[in-house]
This record gives structure tokens, C-alpha cells and sequence, in this order.
């Protein structure tokens, strides 16, 4: 069966539910989406902060090793031998002065070049370990938020997070200078555009934390929805208060800016998700695992400029409120599931809340209106190569 099979429906609030569930479609956003011109982050160099310091990770089965070197520069290599394409490292964080490979003993500093290998005076004449160094994909970062691209034909990196970067860069403290507090991983039985399409609409009817700490005023504004399927979002928060509401009300307690402001979120497409409820500061690098399974690393920080108190403030909100099983989100998990079983069956999903034309993309959308997404699906479709239908 080919893509081209797929008829995008002609209304713009219309999806095909078979986008999310068949396995040749996976195969080519793979080769599309993943593997083309897209800025994928990976890590913020806060996870190594020290010279030695290394961290892997894999993004769509690619194995990458992202590691800060003796002079303190980050860099990113493909996690794989020069030799003979060995994995190089298989611990998922730690510090090492040089990598081994652990198959014929070839030697790279953090640098990645190789630094010694068995028997060279035998290998093809004319050998220099200087033309062996660990590949490299291309990487740039911002406010150390660190990004990959498998394709030298995406734009520079500041192009393509557009309007969102400003958004961005508040959500990590204002200047990126942040210290890792810890992470809780999951997979979830969906598909990544289940996973990544989650809207404004929900939150204030599916979390019932929500509605208890009166946090739904809906006070706030989705912006910055860029060509690339981005889209930022501020909310407000009414902080709660009171005995009846939690029995330790330190645990939303609201330390940081203006409560007007005291939610944000970016969503990059196609699987990128940062969020700062409250004071917790929260960056979700998610990568698909297969057609029906996305894996997501919620990674928590502080600023480094916090006193050990905030520093204990931002561990107790960040490991209560939110990830798979936090105050404010733990529905999520079966809501991804339960979408993506009900996607195997036949149609179109169809949007409703904040649509007013569906014949036409909007670009003004509410805080909880969940039209939104139309334009990251718009995006999709256009690299997907899907054909619109005329009637």
C-alpha cells in the first residue's frame, strides 16, 4: 500500500484517523519528518555539566553520544564506532575521559577523535587514525537547549524556531543557565502524533486537578503558530489556597514571575514539548519507538542562580504536578492509549472547539480552543506529501 493512497479530507479540521495507524505512513514520516529537514532537541547541556560528562540517547533508532570535552564544548556524535560501526557507549549518563570500543579496542578522546587502535602497522597502507574520527551529525543549540538535524539541507536553527524562540527561552529561566534535577521516563502506547497533538481544549475537562486548584480561567492565549507547525502558549493561574485544597500547600505554591504569566508551554514540531507550571521547569524530549509506541524523557530543572531553598521547591513540584503520574497530568497516559485504539477505526477525527471556518486555516486562536493544532496538521500533510481533497 503507498502514502499516496491516503486523501486528505478538504475541510481543515478534518484528520484521517488512518494517518495514525498505519504502518507504511510511520515508515515514510520516518524518512520525511525524522530523518529530513527538521531541528530535533535532544539534551540541554546542563544534563552534562562537567568536562568528561556524557549522556545517550536515540531518536528514531539513531544512537547519539552527546558529550562536554576537556576545553568545556559540547558536542554530538553518532553513538557508533568508526571501525566497524559498533555501539561505542552503552551507559546512559556518565563521565569518562575516552570512549572504548569494546570489539577490536579502537580508542576516542571526547573530542571524538581516535586517539589508538591494536596493530595499525597491519591495517590498509597508508592508515592515519586522524581520518577515523566519531561522525558527527549537525548540531546547534539554543540557550543550551540542544538540537539535532539529519539533513544539511534545514534551515539555520534560529529560522526555523521563529517566533517561538522568545516564548522558549523565558520558559528556561531567561538565559538557559539551568541544573538538572532528575527525569522520569515512559512509554506510552500510542503513536506520536496522538502523543504531540495534545490540545487546549482538554486540560481544564480531563484534569481534575485542574478544577480543584482553580486553574481553569482560560486567561491566557495560544501565539507564535509558525510555518513549521509551532505554537506557543501562556496561561494564567489562579493560584489556590487553603487547607481544603491540598493538606501541604507548598506544593503549588507560586515563587516565580507574575501568576498572569504563571503557565507556559512550546511545542515544537514534531515531537518537542517544554512547560513551566508554577516554578517547575520541565523540557520533554519524546521520540517514537514505532507506529504504536512513543517514548517520553520528562527532564526537570532548576535555575543556577536558585538558593537551596527554590532548589528544593522546584524538586518537590516538579516530581508532584507533572510527568505520567503528576497531579496535573497523570490522565494523559490513558487518554494517549485510548485515542490511539480508537483511531483504528474507520473516518476522520474531527476538530470543533475554536474552528470557525473549516474551510480555511486559522491563525488566532483562544487559550483552550483546541483549532490550535490545525496548522502543525497542515504542515504535516504538506511534507507528508498527502493531496487535499476538492469536494
Amino acid at each position: 500500500m503507498s502514502t499516496e493512497t491516503l486523501e486528505w479530507p478538504k475541510n481543515y479540521n478534518e484528520i484521517p484517523k488512518a494517518a495514525f495507524t498505519r504502518k507504511d505512513i510511520y515508515s515514510e514520516e520516518i524518512k520525511r519528518i525524522f530523518h529530513g529537514k527538521e531541528w530535533h532537541p535532544i539534551a540541554h547541556e546542563s544534563e552534562v555539566p562537567e568536562p568528561g560528562d556524557f549522556k545517550t540517547v536515540r531518536l528514531t533508532g539513531i544512537p547519539l553520544l552527546i558529550a562536554r570535552d576537556e576545553k568545556g564544548e559540547v558536542r554530538v556524535f553518532y553513538n557508533a564506532c568508526s571501525h566497524r560501526g559498533n555501539q561505542l557507549e552503552t551507559a546512559v549518563m556518565g563521565n569518562k575521559t575516552e570512549f572504548e570500543c569494546p570489539y577490536h579496542r579502537w580508542l576516542f578522546d571526547t573530542n571524538g577523535d581516535l586517539v589508538g587502535c591494536p596493530n595499525p602497522r597491519e591495517f590498509v597502507p597508508g592508515f592515519d587514525k586522524a581520518d577515523y574520527p566519531l561522525a558527527q551529525p549537525r548540531f546547534d543549540s539554543f540557550y543550551g537547549l540542544i538540537f539535532v538535524t539529519f539533513s544539511n539541507e534545514t534551515e539555520p536553527l534560529d529560522e526555523y524556531l521563529g517566533d517561538s524562540s522568545e516564548t522558549l527561552r523565558e520558559l528556561m529561566g531567561g538565559d538557559g543557565r539551568l541544573k538538572l534535577l532528575g527525569y522520569q521516563k515512559v512509554r506510552y502506547d500510542t503513536n506520536w502524533k496522538s502523543y504531540s497533538d495534545n490540545d487546549g481544549y482538554h486540560a481544564p475537562l480531563l484534569h481534575q486537578a485542574f478544577k480543584m486548584l482553580n486553574w481553569q480561567g482560560g486567561k491566557g492565549r495560544q501565539f507564535a503558530v509558525t510555518e513549521r507547525g509551532h505554537v506557543c502558549f501562556e496561561s494564567a493561574l489562579s493560584v489556590a489556597s487553603g487547607p481544603s485544597v491540598l493538606k501541604d500547600s507548598e506544593l503549588i505554591a507560586f515563587k516565580g514571575q507574575d501568576p498572569s504569566v504563571g503557565s507556559r508551554i512550546v511545542m515544537l514540531f514534531p515531537t518537542f514539548v517544554s512547560t513551566k507550571h508554577l516554578d517547575v521547569i520541565n523540557l520533554r524530549f519524546a521520540t517514537p519507538i514505532d507506529e504504536e509506541t512513543t517514548e517520553v524523557h520528562y527532564a526537570y530543572f532548576a535555575h543556577e542562580d536558585d538558593d537551596e531553598e527554590m532548589v528544593r521547591h522546584r524538586l518537590r513540584q516538579s516530581s508532584n504536578l507533572l510527568g505520567p503520574c503528576g497531579l496535573i497530568s497523570m490522565e494523559d497516559a490513558s487518554i494517549f492509549h485510548r485515542i490511539h485504539v480508537g483511531n483504528h477505526t474507520p473516518g476522520n477525527a474531527i476538530f470543533q472547539k475554536g474552528v470557525r471556518d473549516p474551510s480555511k486555516l486559522e491563525s488566532e486562536f483562544l487559550q483552550n480552543d483546541e483549532s490550535g493544532n490545525l496548522p502543525r496538521w497542515e504542515y504535516y500533510r504538506s511534507v507528508m506529501g498527502f493531496e487535499r481533497a476538492t469536494a
